[in-house]
């Protein structure tokens, strides 16, 4: 399975800010879109990603005051990255490794959207329900007289 696999069934709606944005507008629509993250854009190409966990980190840096303070000083300037290509288990150690729990996901210099962890674990428990359906109906489905010598020295 492929990133191009979760960004076909999760679709692409993408949630921004800007480097320049104060951080509680940021936040403000992160509260409101129930999300939790956002990619930070400039002049159209990814600059950063502003997360749950950033925030946490300015709001205790701040003391809470976070009235002056731009996306640019809370945002992880360097964030993890993968394509469309990139392939799951790929994704799962990355993600692991860094603790990261949002990806953006790049096609060059073009963001094709936002993978989460529950995005990926979602994914692989779909994949084995679907393995597991799959392999109940064929045993299900067993020809009766194709069992093996084994099986009829058990018996």
């Amino acid at each position: 399975m492929k990133v191009s696999d979760i960004l076909r069934i999760k679709g692409g709606t993408l949630f921004t800010a800007t480097p320049q944005e104060p951080l509680l507008s940021a936040l403000k629509l992160m509260v409101d879109r129930d999300i939790g993250s956002l990619v930070v854009m400039e002049r159209g190409e990814l600059v950063g990603m502003l997360t749950v966990r950033e925030l946490t980190q300015v709001l205790v840096k701040t003391g809470g005051d976070i009235s002056n303070t731009s996306v640019r000083a809370a945002m992880d300037d360097a964030p993890l990255t993968c394509t469309t290509e990139t392939d799951m288990d790929e994704v799962r150690r990355m993600m692991l490794e860094r603790h990261a729990r949002y990806m953006p996901v790049m096609d060059k210099k073009m963001l094709m959207g936002v993978i989460s962890f529950y995005d990926v674990a979602k994914a692989v428990v779909d994949s084995q329900n679907f393995e597991n359906k799959m392999l109940k109906a064929y045993i299900r489905d067993w020809p009766e007289g194709e069992a093996d010598d084994s099986d009829e020295k058990l018996l």
